[in-house]
């Protein structure tokens, strides 16, 4: 069985980590350098790094600052931001990234996964998709969560898995931030309709909605604060869930 994973994200504005609630209201969180050190120290499975407002922005993510964050850690690192052709990820598996996350523009071109996957590998390549409900529907959010979409969320996961992704790391808006626990029902539906890996983000607060996602059969949760103004030491996560029965790397 394959051991379950606890994934820092590191939420990059203008260089330096940030985190907001529900994708606004951004606060200072530190050098993304130092923290992706020290996650690494602290027993992670592997790394995100976003930078948030690159596509809002028509630029390419920061390469020399995920050559850097590459240099000091020695585990899978997923890299996203301003990523719309095939190019750019090369620049960034090039540069340190063993994973690249696509978002908007894979909504944009949904034949760029297809074309990434045949070229890089589906593993190399991670569907980001932002949710969020709108009259009680999930709908596909862009652009950093500033621009709704007209596609719903469940088909979209099933078409980025159909059209050759490797993983998905599956974002709720509405929990995003909030420490009030993943969209657990949404997330079963997802794990229970497609055959590839799925990420839970948006909304850990304590242990119990880390055990809570992955008792919904996800295979690695995404957090940011928590472990950022270190509230929740990893290592203490990670033995709290193996006392549950959860399979983990210590």
């Amino acid at each position: 069985m394959v051991s379950k994973r606890i994934i820092p994200c590191l939420d990059v504005k203008d260089g330096q980590v940030v985190k907001g609630i529900n994708f606004v209201e951004l606060r200072h969180a530190g050098s993304a350098v130092e923290l992706a050190q020290r996650y690494y120290d602290e027993g992670a499975d592997e790394l995100v790094f976003l930078d948030i407002t690159a596509t809002l922005e028509k630029r390419k993510t920061l390469v020399e600052l995920v050559k850097d964050v590459a240099s000091v850690i020695r585990i899978p690192f997923t890299v996203g931001g301003g990523i719309s052709e095939l190019d750019d990820i090369e620049a960034l598996l090039r540069a340190g990234a063993d994973k690249v996350s696509l978002n908007s523009s894979i909504v944009k071109n949904p034949d760029l996964i297809t074309q990434a996957a045949n070229r890089f590998g589906s593993q190399a390549i991670v569907a980001a998709i932002d949710i969020k409900a709108v009259n009680g529907i999930k709908k596909i959010f862009v652009k950093g969560g500033k621009e709704e979409t007209e596609i719903e969320g469940l088909y979209w996961c099933k078409k980025v898995n159909e059209l050759g992704a490797g993983e998905i790391l599956l974002t709720s808006m509405d929990h995003d931030g909030t420490k009030a626990g993943y969209d657990l029902r949404f997330l079963k539906q997802v794990v229970e309709s497609v055959t590839i890996p799925v990420i839970a983000s948006g909304g850990a607060g304590t242990k119990e909605h880390f055990l809570d996602a992955f008792n919904v059969g996800v295979d690695a949760c995404l957090a940011a604060s928590l472990f950022h103004y270190e509230e929740l030491a990893i290592k203490d996560l990670k033995q709290y869930l193996r006392s549950n029965g959860v399979r983990v790397r210590l």
